[in-house]
C-alpha cells in the first residue's frame, strides 16, 4: 500500500530527504552529498536510502525542492535567447530602470551588465494595443514569419515574447505563438501574458525572458528524473505552494527559490506548534544562508525580488540570501584584509577537511580546527581530516600575521556578520524590529553561529529544530498546491461589475488548474488579494481581499486594509483626505489545494537536567569568562548527544550538542533547553555581567 510521502531538497553541498510514512506518522530523515555535474543522481540517491531496501511502489508521493533554476541564473549562464516585442520598443531592455543597485552611490561608479538578450537578437513586430486591450494597429502577420524564420536560420530555441499591454488582452502574443510554431517547431517560448499578466513593461519582458532561459534545462531535468524515477512527483514553487512536475515545466521560472521556500514553511510550521507564530528563519547551508520572517505563521511574500541580477516579478516568499555557508571561502583582499564569501567551495572538492581536493580554507574548516564540530559529518559518514584543516589555517594565518585560533574565530566573526546583516535587510529594513522576534536556525550549518547571532543582534531566543539539517525537505511535505493568478485595472473608479468579472476570470483559471491537479471542487481554496496605491505613486501596497460578492460593503473592505496597511508600512496614510485619491491597480487570485500535514512528534519529558555527556574535547571559544581553561581560550566542553535529551533538561555552556546533520556549539553565558516538541531554546543566561556585556555589543553594532 501506497503510504510513504518524501520530499527531496537538493542544496548546493548536500541533497536533504524526509519520508513519512502516513499510516504510523514515523518521520525519517537522511542526507546524501549533492552532485552538482548532475542533480537527479544525488536525488536519486537520497530517495533510495531514506526508503532503506523498501520499494518505490510504496511511495504515495514526492515532493522536490530544486536548484537546477536558480542556479542557472546565479552562476549567469543563460541560454542564447531570442526577444520579440512591438515595434518601436526593441530597446526596452537597454534603458531598463534609472535605478542603480545598492552600494554605487552614484551612477557614474556603476557599469550596467549586458542584457540578458543583446540587442541584435531583438527583433519587432508591428501591431498595437492600448491599455484597455484595444487593437490600435493590427498584428503583422507576414512580418511575424520573417522573426520566426530569422530566430529558426539562427538557431535559437529559447524565445521570449511580450507585446506592450498584453496584459490587458493577450490575442497578439498569442498570434505570435502560432507562428512560431508553424515556422519554428523546435522553439521554446514564453509568453508574457502567459508569466505575468501584469503591467510594467520592463520587469514583464525580464521575468518572461528568465522563464525562456530556464525553461529547456527545466524540461531536460524533469524528463530525467521522471523517468528514472518512473511516478509522477511535484514541485516546489517559489511561492509557497507545490504543483505536478507535469504542469511545472511549463512555467519553470516559478521554481528559482523552491528549497528556501520550502525551509520558511518547515520552519514556520516546527516554530508555530512550540508555540512561536512570528520569527526569523534562517537556513544555513553549505553554500549560502537564507533568511526569511514569518509574522503570524505566514512567510512574507514578494513581487519585487531578484534572482541575481535578473529581476522577477513573480511571487515569491520574501527571502534574502547571502554567501556565507558551511563551503564559503575565507580570501585576503588586495588590501590585505580579511574576507569571507560569497565564493563557495560547494559539494566538489568542497572545504579542505574534505580530503576531496580543496585548496582554499572555508568556514567548516574554521569550524573544524577550532573543535566546534565533529571530526566527521553525517554521523560518521563522511569522515573530515582535521590535520588538511589545521595546515590550511596556519597558511593563512600566517599571510594574516595572526595566530592559527585568531585566524579561524576571524573567519567565523565575519561569518556571522554577514549574516546578521542579511537578517538587518529582511526586518529593520522592513520595519520591524529584529528583537521582537524569536530566530528558528535550521539547515547543516545553520545552529553553528547562533550564539554570536544572539549578541550581535539582540534576539531574545534561537529555537533549534529536531534535525535541523532537514527542515527544508520537511517543509516540502507541509505545503499546499497553490497557484497565483494577476490581471492589472488601473482605475480610480473601479466598477464593481468589471472587478467580479476579472476575479471570476481568475479563480475559473485556478479552478482549471486545480482539477488537472486532482483536486475536487469542493477542496478548492480561493485567496484573493489586489494592489492599491494613492494617486500619483509609483508603487503599490498589497491587501487581502474578501471572499464573497463583490459589493460596495467588499470594496470598503479593501480600501480599508489599504490604509491600515499603508500607514504601518510608512508611518502616514490618507484615509480622510479627498485630495488624496484610491488607484487599483492589480486584481490577484491564488488558487489553494490544501493538503493534510505531518505531525511535529512530541519529546518525552525529562528530568530537568541534562543527561551526562558521554564525551569530551577540547573546544576554542575565545570567550572573556570565568570557566575552566586549558589555555589561550581553549576549554574542555562536553559533547551531548541530541538524541538522549529530553523535554526539560538543560544544557549550560560551554558544551557541543551533536546529532547526524548538524552541530550546535554552545558558548560559555548560553543555555539550551529540550521543549516538548524536540526544539532546543537558546538564550543567554541571565545575570547583571551578560546584560551589560549584551548592552556593549548591542552599541558597538550600531544597533
Amino acid at each position: 500500500m501506497r503510504s510513504v510521502r518524501i520530499g527531496v531538497d537538493t542544496g548546493g553541498t548536500f541533497t536533504d530527504v524526509v519520508a513519512v510514512d502516513e499510516q504510523t506518522g514515523e518521520i525519517t530523515t537522511t542526507k546524501t552529498p549533492s552532485t552538482p555535474a548532475n542533480p537527479a543522481d544525488g536525488f536519486m540517491n537520497g530517495v533510495h536510502k531514506v526508503l532503506s531496501g523498501r520499494s518505490l511502489s510504496e511511495v504515495a508521493g514526492i515532493v522536490h525542492g530544486t536548484t537546477v533554476a536558480t542556479n542557472q541564473l546565479l552562476e549567469d549562464r543563460p541560454v542564447d535567447l531570442g526577444f520579440v516585442t512591438t515595434e518601436g520598443f526593441e530597446f526596452i531592455l537597454e534603458i531598463a530602470r534609472q535605478s542603480v543597485p545598492d552600494g554605487y552611490g552614484n551612477s557614474y561608479f556603476w557599469v550596467k551588465p549586458p542584457r540578458i538578450v543583446p540587442v541584435h537578437r531583438v527583433k519587432t513586430v508591428g501591431g498595437r494595443l492600448d491599455h484597455l486591450g484595444e487593437e490600435v494597429r493590427p498584428f503583422d502577420e507576414a512580418q511575424a514569419v520573417a522573426v520566426a524564420r530569422w530566430f529558426r536560420d539562427q538557431g535559437i530555441n529559447a524565445i521570449g515574447v511580450c507585446f506592450l499591454h498584453s496584459y490587458a488582452d493577450p490575442a497578439h502574443e498569442r498570434r505570435m505563438r502560432e507562428v512560431l510554431e508553424r515556422e519554428h517547431p523546435d522553439a521554446v517560448v514564453s509568453l508574457s501574458s502567459d508569466v505575468l499578466r501584469e503591467y510594467r513593461e520592463y520587469e514583464r519582458s525580464v521575468t518572461t525572458l528568465v522563464d525562456a532561459a530556464v525553461k529547456p534545462t527545466m524540461r531536460r531535468y524533469i524528463a530525467n528524473l521522471a523517468s528514472r524515477l518512473g511516478m509522477p512527483f511535484s514541485v516546489m514553487k517559489s511561492n509557497g505552494g507545490v504543483l505536478s512536475a507535469a504542469e511545472v515545466v511549463h512555467q519553470p521560472i516559478t521554481t528559482v527559490l523552491s528549497g528556501p521556500a520550502a525551509g520558511a514553511l518547515g520552519a514556520a510550521l516546527i516554530a508555530g506548534t512550540a508555540g512561536h507564530p512570528s520569527v526569523i528563519t534562517l537556513d544555513g547551508g553549505g553554500t549560502s544562508t537564507d533568511v526569511a520572517v514569518v509574522v503570524d505563521g505566514e512567510p512574507s511574500l514578494t513581487t519585487e525580488g531578484t534572482i541575481g541580477r535578473y529581476p522577477c516579478k513573480i511571487p515569491m516568499i520574501d527571502i534574502v540570501t547571502v554567501g556565507a555557508g558551511g563551503g564559503s571561502i575565507a580570501w585576503i583582499s588586495p588590501e590585505g584584509t580579511l574576507k569571507v564569501g560569497p565564493k563557495s567551495a560547494g559539494a566538489d572538492p568542497g572545504p579542505i577537511c574534505y580530503g576531496k581536493g580543496g585548496t582554499e580554507v572555508t568556514v567548516t574548516d574554521a569550524h573544524v580546527y577550532l573543535g566546534r564540530v565533529p571530526p566527521h559529518l553525517l554521523g560518521g559518514e563522511i569522515p573530515l581530516d582535521s590535520g588538511a584543516a589545521r595546515a590550511g589555517i596556519e597558511a593563512l594565518a600566517g599571510k594574516l600575521g595572526l595566530t592559527p585560533e585568531r585566524t579561524a574565530a576571524g573567519i567565523l566573526e565575519i561569518s556571522a556578520f554577514n549574516q546578521s546583516n542579511a537578517i538587518r535587510q529582511i526586518t529593520v529594513k522592513r520595519g520591524l524590529d529584529v528583537r521582537d522576534f524569536p530566530m528558528v536556525a535550521f539547515g547543516g550549518s545553520g545552529p553553528l553561529l547562533v550564539c554570536r547571532l544572539i549578541d550581535i543582534l539582540s534576539i531574545p531566543a534561537v529555537v533549534v529544530p529536531a534535525n535541523p539539517g532537514n527542515v527544508s525537505a520537511f517543509g516540502l511535505l507541509t505545503v499546499d498546491v497553490k497557484n497565483d493568478y494577476v490581471r492589472t485595472h488601473v482605475t480610480r473608479e473601479l466598477s464593481l461589475e468589471t472587478a467580479a468579472a476579472i476575479l471570476g476570470d481568475l479563480e475559473a483559471q485556478a479552478a482549471g488548474a486545480l482539477d488537472r491537479e486532482g483536486f475536487p471542487g469542493d477542496r478548492h481554496v480561493y485567496a484573493r488579494s489586489a494592489d492599491l496605491r494613492y494617486y500619483g505613486q509609483a508603487y503599490e501596497v498589497r491587501v487581502p481581499a474578501p471572499a464573497g460578492p463583490v459589493d460596495e460593503a467588499w470594496r470598503a473592505d479593501v480600501l480599508d486594509r489599504f490604509h491600515q496597511a499603508h500607514h504601518k508600512l510608512y508611518g502616514y496614510g490618507y484615509r480622510d483626505d479627498p485630495r488624496h485619491a484610491v488607484e487599483w491597480v492589480n486584481l490577484r487570485v491564488s488558487g489553494i489545494g490544501p493538503i493534510t500535514r505531518p505531525a511535529v512528534p512530541e519529546l518525552p519529558p525529562g528530568d530537568g537536567g541534562a543527561t551526562a555527556a558521554p564525551d569530551a574535547r577540547p573546544v576554542y571559544f575565545d570567550e572573556d569568562l570565568s570557566s575552566p581553561l586549558q589555555e589561550n581560550g581553549w576549554r574542555t566542553a562536553p559533547i551531548h548527544r541530541r538524541g538522549d535529551l529530553r523535554r526539560g533538561d538543560v544544557v549550560t555552556g560551554p558544551a557541543v550538542i551533536e546529532e547526524y546533520g548538524s552541530t550546535l556549539p554552545l558558548h560559555p553565558g548560553f543555555t539550551a533547553e529540550a521543549d516538548g516538541h524536540g526544539n532546543l531554546v537558546v538564550r543567554r543566561e541571565a545575570g547583571d555581567g551578560d546584560m551589560e556585556r549584551g548592552a556593549r555589543i548591542k552599541d558597538g553594532a550600531g544597533e
